[in-house]
Parts: C-alpha cells; sequence; structure tokens
C-alpha cells in the first residue's frame, strides 16, 4: 500500500464511531441513494440463490438487503476491524448472521485468500485505496457473473472539493488520501479481465457501473 494512506489513516476515517453513525442512519431510514441505486439494479438482474462478494462493505447494509431478496450467502472483505461489532449486531437483528462470512484483510493484497461469488460489489471503495488497477482487477476476476461498482465522477468541481480536502488531510498529518480514480480507466481494467459493461449511471457525485461475465 501506498505510503499515503496507512491502517490508522483508514481507522482514523473508518471509525467505530461513523459505524455506529452508519448503523443509526440505516436503522432509521435503510439504504443511502447510491446504495439503494446498486441493490434496486441488482434486484432487475436476479439474486435469488446468487452469492455475493462485497469489498469493503462497511456495516453490510447492501449484504443485508440483498440477502433478504433471496441472495443465498455473502462474504464481506473489510479493511479495518473498526466495523466488526456493528456489521455483526445488524445483521443479528436481521436473523442473517449465519448467512454472512466477514474477514478483515486488504482485498488487493489477499485477493486469493477469499472465494469467487457470482456478484462482487465495490460500493465507494475505489476512492480510498491508491493502486486502482490492482483492486478492480482482483474484484473483477472473482466475479463469475456481475461486478458492480460505484466511484466519484470526474468532474473539475470535484477534482478541486477532493484536492482541498486532501490538503486539509495532510496538514493533519492524517495517513488517508482521497482518490479521483478516471472512470474510464476503472471500466477499462475490469474489461481487460473478461467483463463487459452493462450499466453508466451518473448520479450527482457517484457514477453507478456494472459489468458482466463475458460467456
Amino acid at each position: 500500500m501506498s505510503d499515503c494512506c496507512s491502517p490508522k489513516g483508514y481507522k482514523w476515517v473508518f471509525s467505530e464511531k461513523s459505524a455506529r453513525a452508519e448503523a443509526k442512519r440505516y436503522r432509521r431510514k435503510g439504504l443511502d441513494s447510491t446504495s439503494r441505486r446498486i441493490v434496486d439494479f441488482l434486484r432487475t438482474q436476479g439474486v435469488g440463490g446468487k452469492t455475493l462478494l462485497e469489498i469493503g462493505g462497511g456495516i453490510g447494509a447492501i449484504q443485508i438487503e440483498l440477502l433478504k431478496a433471496g441472495a443465498s450467502r455473502a462474504v464481506s472483505v473489510e479493511l479495518t476491524p473498526t466495523y466488526e461489532d456493528v456489521a455483526i449486531e445488524l445483521l443479528r437483528e436481521a436473523g442473517l448472521e449465519d448467512r454472512v462470512e466477514r474477514k478483515v484483510t486488504d482485498f488487493a493484497q489477499a485477493a486469493g485468500q477469499v472465494g469467487s461469488a457470482d456478484i462482487v460489489i465495490l460500493n465507494r471503495v475505489i476512492c480510498c485505496y491508491p493502486d486502482m488497477p490492482r483492486l478492480a482487477g482482483a474484484a473483477a476476476d472473482h466475479a463469475r457473473q456481475l461486478l458492480v461498482m460505484s466511484f466519484p465522477r470526474q468532474t473539475w468541481w470535484l477534482s478541486i472539493g477532493l484536492g482541498m480536502g486532501n490538503f486539509v488531510l495532510r496538514v493533519l498529518r492524517r495517513e488517508f488520501h482521497i482518490f479521483l480514480h478516471p472512470p474510464k480507466k476503472i471500466v477499462a481494467t475490469s474489461r481487460q479481465h473478461g467483463l463487459e459493461p452493462v450499466l453508466d449511471k451518473e448520479g450527482v457525485i457517484w457514477v453507478v457501473a456494472a459489468l458482466r461475465r463475458v460467456a
């Protein structure tokens, strides 16, 4: 991993406090808009009996919604342990703890230790990781049928905003960086691993893209 980001930096951004706040919002309001777009799209594709792999799934809300919609099992791979207690609590509340396996590891570095799945999800994860080709490529390799991702649009105002955010992080000496990887390169990387685009939908900030395994 690049010197810009360390386990300490990730734990500061994705802390136990933020996990609890995210879980509170999910209990009150359900999925956020970007996560909802991902779940709605996958429902149109059919999730019944499918296996899921979510990389950087945080509290696991997308997994819970897709398991309720008929998916069979899920594996969650999270970079830090800060979400684990809250995620397990939510699974217990939903009666789904026996259908999800949670792992704490750097997926891009340890992809060989994680099995493939019918559907792989990367929701707002690529912008937090320095080596986009390695992460997106490993995720694509693990998708037997579909890879669904969300990442920031490439606009001038987002570039300025993220640049200012990164400057503040450097001033505060936080070992974390936000990345605006070019969307076309993200999709191109996935295509190099045998997938073809089936969805490219822009929101105000986030693009939701999906690619299907070529038969």
